[in-house]
């Protein structure tokens, strides 16, 4: 018998009468607040708009959903579309199984529409909401651990997951935690991307590519962990090579876009400096305005004609003649 291990929840829902709130989908509504949140304060620290954000989420969000679940059921038909099984499952998303490859990879097309609305640079906007989908991804694991799903090999360490449910063909034990290990490395992952874009002022997309790169890294040694069904490939599982490729594309696109566009962006949503300089010509204009103003009442008050003029005031003295002779 364990002293120490983790519990799992004994259910994954609670129903509100006929309501039922899932905790995966509750995981997921967090994240992306949270991704949503943090990205806004980064991008408003960056000269752009509050609520730009918030604006493109709208879209990549929905795009990301969709391609977290076609890359899920891909490569896991047989879940879905094998003997036994029933098609209807591919589409019942609360019931787990989103995968984050294609969920970027969709959502940055649904990013790229809402960019392309606003007239903003994608990898700019990408920069800023990167620490924030890592924090997001922390957060909506512990989905997993209300579905009781994606553990690692059986284990008697004192923080050991302890499992019991026994459907879909799970066997009842304590086992390792990996949605603890992921959610665990998706936090360090989130703050080396806010260090290191505060270190070297990651621009032009470097600093998601970095995300990329190191979510990579982790992704790799604790897929190798889990005991779930996958599809193996020269002895690695499918999403052990997906890690290796997609870390050296985003390495290899740190070190060209450094080298071709070093720096950062120094405007990243058109017409927020333009605004600011605009106001600023205004209020020159209305100061010139203002000093030309002074300018002619002075000449009108200090013109020796006008003492010449029915009316005039005799008693003032003009100039410092008429005070001597007065």
């Amino acid at each position: 018998m364990e002293l120490a291990y983790i519990p799992s929840p004994s259910r994954g829902v609670l129903h509100l009468g006929p309501i039922p709130l899932r905790g995966y989908a509750f995981c997921i509504i967090i994240g992306v607040f949270v991704a949503v949140w943090l990205g806004n304060k980064r991008w408003i620290a960056r000269g752009g708009r509050a609520g730009t954000v918030a604006d493109i989420a709208v879209w990549a969000v929905p795009f990301g959903l969709v391609g977290g679940r076609l890359y899920h059921v891909i490569t896991d038909y047989e879940l879905y579309f094998s003997a036994g099984r029933d098609w209807v499952d591919a589409f019942k998303i609360w019931e787990g199984g989103l995968g984050i490859w294609g969920a970027i990879a969709l959502g940055a097309v649904g990013a790229w529409i809402g960019c392309r609305r606003r007239g903003i640079p994608l990898p700019a906007w990408a920069d800023a909401l990167a620490p924030g989908i890592a924090f997001a991804q922390a957060i909506g694991r512990w989905g997993n651990w209300f579905n009781q799903e994606l553990y690692g090999k059986a284990t008697d360490l004192p923080w050991a997951l302890h499992i019991t449910s026994s459907t879909d063909g799970r066997v009842p034990g304590y086992y390792h935690p990996t949605f603890l290990y992921e959610s665990l490395w998706c936090v360090g992952v989130g703050f080396l991307v806010i260090w290191a874009d505060r270190r070297f002022m990651l621009g032009h997309g470097r600093a998601f590519a970095l995300y990329v790169a190191a979510y990579c890294v982790g992704r790799g040694w604790i897929e190798y962990m889990r005991v779930d069904d996958a599809h193996h490939i020269l002895g690695l599982r499918l999403n052990d090579w997906t890690a290796i490729v997609v870390f050296l594309l985003a390495v290899l696109y740190l070190v060209v876009s450094s080298r071709r566009r070093p720096g950062r962006e120094e405007i990243v949503e058109p017409g927020v400096d333009g605004d600011a300089d605009a106001s600023g010509d205004d209020d020159g204009a209305a100061a010139v305005g203002e000093g030309d103003g002074e300018a002619a009442v002075g000449e009108v008050e200090g013109d020796p004609a006008d003492l010449d003029k029915p009316g005039a005031d005799l008693d003032k003295p003009a100039d410092a003649e008429s005070a001597k002779k007065s």
